[in-house]
């Protein structure tokens, strides 16, 4: 989940940066603020878990902020669609953690349900602010991207 926050960072950033409109802008800006705190939480459990972070974030870093490029210049309205599709996939990986995440282990099982009520918060946020729904080729494309990078981080 650590490298999952570093490339949000990434892509809220590479999206603003191309965003054409300031209220897109400053949507993107606030959510990378709250991406900030769960890149914070995600590290700091690993620190107590004798966890370590991917190798990979430095290269995971770039390529999403090239990503998040990409579709900021496809216009806003597609730009949010991305947001939308990237959060509810999250969303879905989180669910997925809490349940393989010991019952017992509370603190892991805060952090990870906190981390996945503001992503499904800035999904809304994006459809409210005018996302297009995203072709099913590209959902797909985003989801074997996703799994290729959570894979490689949880090995390197």
């Amino acid at each position: 989940n650590h490298t999952g926050e570093v490339c949000a960072q990434a892509l809220y950033r590479g999206q603003a940066l191309a965003s054409r409109s300031e209220k897109t802008r400053k949507m993107l800006a606030k959510s990378c603020e709250e991406e900030t705190d769960h890149l914070a939480w995600t590290k700091e459990r690993l620190q107590e878990l004798n966890g370590k972070t991917s190798y990979f974030n430095f290269f995971f870093y770039g390529n999403s902020f090239l990503m998040g490029v990409i579709a900021g210049l496809m216009g806003d309205r597609w730009s949010l669609g991305f947001v939308s599709e990237t959060e509810i996939q999250v969303a879905k990986h989180l669910e997925n953690h809490l349940e393989k995440l010991s019952q017992q282990d509370l603190k892991s099982r805060a952090i990870v349900l906190q981390m996945r009520d503001e992503e499904l918060h800035h999904e809304k946020k994006a459809v409210d602010a005018g996302a297009a729904e995203l072709p099913f080729v590209i959902k797909k494309l985003m989801h074997l991207h996703a799994r290729v990078m959570t894979h490689t981080a949880y090995f390197f």
